[in-house]
């Protein structure tokens, strides 16, 4: 772990963006000491590995889950997490809302849309996720709270395509916001860009990057 490189990462974030930590594959050592540090905010894409973290760090962290997450493994994370990054389907969103609802919570998360031109990311498209809004049921979820969007740039050193792709995330959430959400001030979470291009997403208008290697090595 590289304890000049997190705070030389931080000296770049304005002041309107959050670093998630993404701590998968390192050790609960690795990660207390970071949090000694300051870092609040870890993320996590493993749901038995961000459970036992939990249950063996101090609980002032806040875990986010940022892979693709499973209906069924929902409960194992609603009564503790933090935000969840990548709700990418109805059914998901409606079994966040069931458990959270059994933990007696409010879960914060973020819609996925796929703005990279790899198959292998998830996500919504604009169409699939305005259907999922409008779908009366929507409405009836009570414990969930839709934050903002999550995108993931495609794998590429070509940095015109990666601006264009985070211009495609930003259009999408200010879409939705004036559409859907203009009356919910917590509606408000842009999560894009990681460590090989965590500075184009800043610009192009983030406000959640997500980093792992560039503060705990490879993996």
């Amino acid at each position: 772990m590289n304890i000049e490189r997190y705070f030389s990462i931080l000296e770049t974030l304005p002041k309107n963006v959050r670093l998630v930590a993404v701590s998968k594959g390192k050790s609960i050592e690795d990660i207390n000491a970071l949090y000694e540090q300051g870092q609040q905010i870890f993320g996590e894409n493993r749901v038995q590995e961000i459970t036992k973290k939990y249950e063996l760090l101090p609980k002032e962290i806040k875990w986010h889950f940022v892979g693709h997450l499973q209906s069924n493994k929902v409960k194992y994370i609603a009564p503790f997490i933090d935000l969840i990054h990548a709700v990418d389907s109805f059914s998901l969103l409606k079994e966040i809302n069931k458990q959270a609802l059994k933990s007696n919570r409010i879960i914060p998360c973020l819609l996925q849309f796929h703005i990279a031109q790899e198959d292998t990311k998830y996500g919504f498209d604009y169409k699939s996720c305005e259907t999922m809004l409008q779908n009366p049921s929507f409405k009836t979820f009570k414990n969930i709270e839709i934050q903002g969007v999550m995108g993931m740039g495609t794998f590429t050193e070509n940095t015109v395509q990666t601006h264009q792709e985070f211009q495609t995330l930003v259009s999408i959430f200010k879409k939705l916001k004036s559409t859907y959400f203009a009356d919910d001030a917590s509606f408000k979470e842009i999560s894009m860009g990681m460590t090989d291009d965590y500075l184009i997403a800043i610009e192009e208008g983030s406000t959640i990057v997500r980093i792992g290697s560039a503060i705990f090595g490879s993996r």
